[in-house]
């Protein structure tokens, strides 16, 4: 998709749909007026008359409206000013691009960046503009015999006024659709059938990406004879009941100017199918343990935006991929096994499963001497009955680390919530006959999950992210979300940015 950026006057905007977003109470903005005045006062007289109602994420599509070059016209209701925060501006364009992938349109001209948000400049607004415009012409018909017509959107014109930044305006829109990307990346990863998405189809997918990158991504995978060498028993011990290979994957981007600046490293939980191993799952819903990958699918939408957007710091993605399925072979509840950092663990619940192919993959990273570590994973029920389906469960061992993704997070508007990781809670995690079991019980499901991966991620500033009320929707529009890759690329462009700020202040 393409975003160019324009200076003109939304009234004589050539395009296939002009897209202008309108305030309550005839509250006109400059693009909004301009327009207005070369319309005979149509926006004016649809508000009078009751015809559109610009309440947040109304929508008024106009054909052949007088006095414009564009063939039509659609509005965007904003609500009102005074509540026009990131979430209403996200909303709203949301609201339009939904409407546009409607209409047989191939190209559009947005005036977005002079809506007023405060303390958002034009890039993020442009972002945003960008962000949405993938999410919207995304579908998922691969397994669809007639699919029906896809979206035609190709080509959205981001409207300038006199005086606005028109170059950061253009970066904003180049970081949004490399984010776009690496969403629909994630999304698609997340919404394959786990007959087809296993640990050795990701790991195809990480050899193709770094084929792809021209030289920028390297790839390493460890099959299960490797993972056994290596001692990542937990890891492997998750698969024991499947006929599908474990894979551990690793992929490795230099952007930094010295190639030996530690990197940044994402971990993400790659389970293809969760069945609950010998702790079966309940039939109903099931089938949405595809999903249990969605931390590894995430992973490979944010190395998708990084590739796309290509900052300045070396990155180190880890995907520990397995299928937990019951079996004469597989683990079984109290069940002990030795992990790759030595300690033993007693099996509880073999359902509690990506916290053992985690902490393999944790202690892997240790090799790397990272600057920080953020792993990724559909971990806990627990999270969707503490934050709902809205916020993203954070937990960490550092506090600048967590303020950091906390900040990724309302930047990005795919934001998360800290919870704590006290000590106190860690005694739920003692077991009678090894180092440590694997649940800690009801209480504090989230946060004794994260207490677990901490024990193995002392060595680093590490973050656990809880994605499981967020990575997907349920119901008639089920399918991946492609959070939180997002929050994770900005993550990694604000330590870009936070590096050239040091590097100024040595010089």
């Amino acid at each position: 998709m393409e975003f160019p950026v324009q200076t003109a006057n939304p009234a004589k905007a050539e395009t296939a749909c002009l897209v202008v977003p309108v305030f309550k109470d005839g509250d006109l903005l400059p693009a909004a007026t301009k327009l207005d005045d070369a319309s005979e006062r149509l926006i004016g007289q649809l508000i009078e008359r009751e015809d559109f109602d610009p309440k947040l994420g109304n929508v008024q599509m106009i054909p052949f409206a007088p006095g414009l070059n564009a063939d039509r016209l659609l509005l965007v209701g904003l609500g009102t000013r005074e509540k026009c925060q990131e979430g209403a501006f996200c909303k709203a364009v949301d609201a339009a691009f939904s409407a546009l992938a409607k209409l047989p349109v191939e190209d559009t001209a947005v005036a977005f960046t002079d809506v007023p948000v405060p303390d958002r400049a034009c890039d993020w607004k442009a972002r945003m503009v960008a962000e949405a415009a993938h999410r919207a012409v995304y579908r998922f018909t691969d397994f669809k015999s007639e699919p029906g017509p896809a979206p035609k959107l190709e080509r959205v014109t981001l409207l300038v006024s006199e005086g606005d930044d028109a170059a950061a305006t253009r970066e904003g829109a180049r970081v949004g659709d490399g984010i776009g990307q690496g969403i629909n990346t994630t999304r698609t990863l997340g919404n394959l059938p786990g007959n087809v998405c296993t640990p050795r189809y990701l790991a195809g997918r990480a050899e193709q990406l770094a084929a792809e990158s021209g030289g920028a991504l390297s790839t390493e995978i460890l099959d299960e004879e490797a993972l056994e060498a290596l001692g990542a028993h937990s890891l492997l011990s998750v698969g024991h009941g499947s006929d599908e290979p474990s894979r551990l994957i690793v992929m490795k981007y230099q952007g930094a100017e010295d190639p030996d600046e530690a990197p940044h490293v994402l971990v993400g939980k790659g389970i293809t199918f969760d069945s609950g191993g010998i702790s079966l799952k309940p039939g109903a819903g099931m089938d949405e343990m595809k999903f249990d990958m969605c931390g590894a699918a995430s992973v490979f939408g944010a190395v998708t935006s990084v590739l796309a957007v290509r900052p300045k710091i070396n990155l180190v993605a880890i995907v520990a991929s397995a299928e937990n399925m019951p079996s004469g072979r597989a683990t079984k509840p109290g069940d002990i096994i030795k992990t790759l950092r030595g300690l033993s663990v007693e099996v509880l619940n073999t359902d509690a499963e990506g916290r053992l192919v985690l902490c393999d993959a944790l202690t892997y990273a240790e090799r790397f001497e990272p600057a920080s570590v953020v792993d990724i994973a559909t971990l806990t029920g627990a999270a969707i009955i503490a934050l709902g389906h809205h916020a993203t469960g954070l937990m960490a061992n550092d506090d600048d680390l967590a303020l950091d993704l906390l900040d990724a997070g309302e930047t990005s508007w795919d934001r998360a919530w800290h919870l704590p990781l006290w000590d106190e809670y860690q005694e739920q995690l003692d077991s009678n006959f090894a180092d440590l079991a694997n649940i800690g019980g009801r209480p504090a499901g989230t946060i004794t999950a994260g207490c677990f991966l901490s024990r193995f991620a002392d060595k680093f500033p590490w973050a656990h992210l809880d994605i499981a009320g967020t990575a997907w929707q349920s119901g008639a529009q089920k399918g991946a979300s492609g959070r939180p890759v997002s929050l994770l690329t900005q993550y990694l462009l604000d330590r870009e940015a936070e590096g050239r700020v040091e590097e100024n202040s040595e010089a």
